[in-house]
């Protein structure tokens, strides 16, 4: 009998999608590091990644070919380059959702960079804006009603659609769309949600467009003018 309840639950393991591989790709420092140079949404080298990771560049060649099979990137030839991003915003939720758990966790770096604070205040995640602004900006929404919010939820209401619409944003086109429109992203600095989708998406390319705020080259930062900050505040006022 023991036997055949250990076979049995043995066998239920077994059942629905193989999380350990991913959870093996993941593991690796050298493919973390790589992964994590990713979320901020940009497409980068097997060189940039390899001096992400601190690996030679046959190491980096062959993480990358093990991650691109798992499903975890893809890649895109331009001349003689090869291009690497995540393969969707999903993988990037994800490692979101982890470095929040590694930071609830207490597994910090042992030696934070010069760039953390500023991480910490706004930085891409992906495609749309995480950090403190990121966190405040989902705040102000919720609190107005321009959007509604029901545990893992988001939904842009009729008061939400005009108020970007004034800003802007063609709420209409970006529906028709196969992304969800909003969708939250736990923030791993904060562990509260920012604002994904097609519409986080669209919120943080405004921005840049009016040059409120830029990315910071070869890093996830998002700076802000201070014209900027100023506007972000009128925009999304805190509490």
């Amino acid at each position: 009998m023991v036997w055949l309840w250990s076979n049995h639950e043995s066998q239920l393991m077994k059942d629905g999608p193989d999380i350990a591989r991913i959870a093996a790709l993941v593991g690796d420092p050298a493919r973390a590091n790589m992964l994590t140079a990713l979320v901020g949404g940009l497409a980068l080298t097997a060189g940039e990644l390899a001096r992400e990771a601190a690996v030679t560049p046959a190491t980096a060649s062959s993480h990358l070919s093990k991650l691109e099979d798992g499903g975890l990137v893809t890649q895109q030839k331009q001349g003689r380059h090869r291009y690497f991003r995540l393969s969707g915003p999903d993988v990037a939720d994800v490692l979101e959702r982890l470095m929040g758990l590694a930071e609830r966790a207490g597994h910090a770096r042992t030696r934070p960079g010069p760039k953390e604070p500023a991480m910490r205040r706004a930085r891409v995640c992906y495609d749309h804006l995480a950090g403190d602004l990121g966190v405040q900006a989902f705040d102000s929404l919720a609190r107005r009603g321009f959007i509604a919010v029901d545990e893992e939820t988001v939904t842009l209401t009729a008061a939400g659609a005009r108020f970007f619409a004034a800003e802007g944003l063609d709420v209409s086109t970006l529906q028709t769309g196969r992304r969800p429109l909003c969708k939250p992203c736990l923030d791993w600095s904060n562990r509260r949600s920012h604002l994904a989708g097609a519409l986080g998406a669209a919120m943080l390319d405004r921005l840049i467009e009016q040059r409120w705020a830029r990315r910071e080259a070869g890093s996830r930062v998002v700076s802000f003018s201070a014209a900027g900050e100023a506007e972000f505040a009128r925009l999304f006022p805190g509490a």
